[in-house]
């Protein structure tokens, strides 16, 4: 289980930062692991069908981590 100190992380160094437009980002899910989930984010979908996540801040979020883990537990229980 993680700690409240693995949660959360914001890498100013990065060559994309800041690369969503809020103050306070968590990078720990910079690729966002819900991409091919019916997430729920604020995501459009390109004309060649890729999903573009570009507004959605929902991993990079202050609650961010929580709600990824439990998008990713539901995955994992429903494949059990």
């Amino acid at each position: 289980m993680a700690t409240e100190h693995n949660k959360f992380f914001t890498n100013k160094a990065c060559e994309y930062y800041p690369c969503h437009a809020i103050e306070r980002i968590n990078c720990l899910f910079c690729f966002c692991p819900l991409y091919t989930m019916d997430c729920r984010g604020n995501f459009t979908v390109t004309d060649k069908g890729f999903k573009d996540c570009s507004n959605c801040i929902l991993p990079h979020s202050e609650k961010g981590y929580e709600y990824v883990v439990s998008k990713l537990k539901k995955l994992h229980n429903s494949v059990k």
